[in-house]
């Protein structure tokens, strides 16, 4: 067997190849016992949650049966936002988290993320012994039985805890801020909106009536064109998009300009900077970030330090320096004060609270990055390490960064969950970015046909 987990868990086509009842059932087994065997003295308790996607009621069943097999409790927390997941998990001092999502896939996918004790993410240690027990078939032995089976139990009011906490750590009411929320028909659609009126914002929801079948369907977080017709529509003071879990946050202004994860970042480290909580006026982002983000942080004195990309790793490095903002371009934000994963509805309640206190608009909080122009292009490929990593692809990337010098960038990533080579160019124009991006992304295609 191959690597199981990717950046964010294990994702694929749901009943497909990959992610079938079977391998659900074989992952928390796995999990189960790999715990058990960390620690002894205690029956572990697991919290399982899910977005709304129809797959997530087969897997769902799958995981519960294997956690109670191996002799784990579980929680069913139902549709949940991943990031509710997590705190729940810390909450309640659960031993490991399971949140059945494929975030921003189409619904045809899912995937199992799991939370560690704290709904920290796995670290790679623990990922790689559940892989090695799921391999050896170790947790198809020695099964309990009688009272030592595990027992179920159903969580009816965690999404009621969960916004109470979002908005306890909202630092100003968002009262006289009208906001227009795309909730992808996914796992937030219940709680963002919530939240965000609780809070004290005038809130629009749109694409929040999930029914299995369409979520992130031409919405959410990946296709933000209805959300800015909504927010011009409505006079809004902005607009936010979610994905499927919720676990993530982009933005559009009140004249329809779009606003990422990168331009979030910043509005939020100075907000920080300037209340005193920005430990060490300290940034955390991926190498996915536009260059834009790294020259405005350093004009305003604060530090960035780069991770890979996920926003797992964005965390370790947080944990590790008790740092406290950190992110992604995607809109994976992480405030640790707060959060133990990338919290979209949190993003944004704290996103409005800066509209809120300073009295500024969205268009002039962001003005603060000026973006250099980025293209990315996702080529297909059969194998991704072969893709990226042929000399001929090597040596059209070495050519393209000494065309760019000190003025661009080139960033070649498999991706973690998909059979896809990321190709990302930034440059002095667009035109510049989108010929040498397209040029080594030939080489991609050349060297690893789909």
């Amino acid at each position: 067997m191959g690597r199981l987990f990717g950046t964010d868990g294990v994702r694929g086509l749901a009943n497909g190849d990959l992610l079938t009842p079977e391998l659900a059932l074989s992952v928390a087994v796995a999990a189960a016992r790999v715990l058990i065997e960390s620690d002894r003295s205690h029956q572990p308790l697991a919290i399982v949650g899910r977005d709304p996607r129809a797959s997530g009621e087969m897997l769902e069943g799958a995981v519960v049966a294997g956690l109670t097999s191996a002799g784990a409790n579980v929680v069913r927390v139902g549709v949940l936002p991943t990031p509710a997941v997590a705190y729940l998990v810390g909450q309640a001092q659960a031993d490991l988290g399971v949140m059945l999502s494929a975030s921003h896939n189409p619904m045809p996918d899912n995937g199992i993320k799991l939370f560690a004790p704290g709904g920290q993410k796995l670290p790679d240690e623990l990922e790689a012994r559940i892989e090695a027990a799921i391999e050896d078939g170790h947790g198809l032995v020695g099964r309990p039985t009688g009272a030592g089976v595990g027992r179920v139990h159903d969580l009816l009011d965690g999404a009621e805890h969960y916004v109470k906490h979002l908005v306890a750590a909202t630092p100003h009411s968002l009262a006289g801020v009208k906001v227009v929320v795309d909730c992808a028909n996914g796992a937030a659609s219940d709680v963002g909106p919530a939240a965000y009126e609780q809070a004290g914002a005038e809130v629009v929801a749109i694409h929040a009536d999930p029914d299995g079948l369409n979520i992130n369907d031409n919405c959410g977080s990946t296709h933000m064109e209805a959300l800015r017709e909504a927010v011009i529509r409505e006079g809004a003071d902005l607009g936010l998009a979610h994905d499927g879990d919720a676990d993530r946050c982009l933005a559009v202004t009140s004249t329809g300009e779009f606003v990422d994860g990168d331009q979030i970042m910043a509005i939020l480290a100075l907000a920080m900077r300037e209340a005193g909580t920005l430990t060490d006026d300290t940034l955390v982002a991926t190498v996915m970030s536009n260059l834009g983000l790294r020259l405005a942080m350093k004009q305003a004195g604060i530090r960035l330090l780069e991770t890979k990309v996920g926003d797992r790793y964005v965390l370790e490095e947080l944990t590790a320096g008790n740092l406290a903002l950190g992110g992604e371009q995607s809109g994976h934000i992480v405030m640790p004060a707060y959060a133990t994963t990338g919290d979209g509805v949190l993003t944004g309640l704290h996103l409005m609270a800066t509209m809120a206190s300073t009295g500024k608009s969205l268009a002039d909080l962001a003005a603060v990055l000026h973006k250099l122009p980025q293209v990315l292009i996702n080529v297909p490929v059969k194998d991704r390490e072969a893709g990226a990593q042929a000399p001929a692809v090597q040596a059209a990337v070495a050519l393209a960064e000494n065309e760019l010098g000190e003025t661009g960038r080139v960033l070649l990533r498999p991706s973690g969950t998909e059979p896809l080579v990321r190709v990302m160019v930034e440059a002095a124009t667009q035109e510049q970015a989108r010929t040498v991006a397209e040029r080594v992304a030939d080489e991609v295609r050349a060297a690893s046909p789909a």
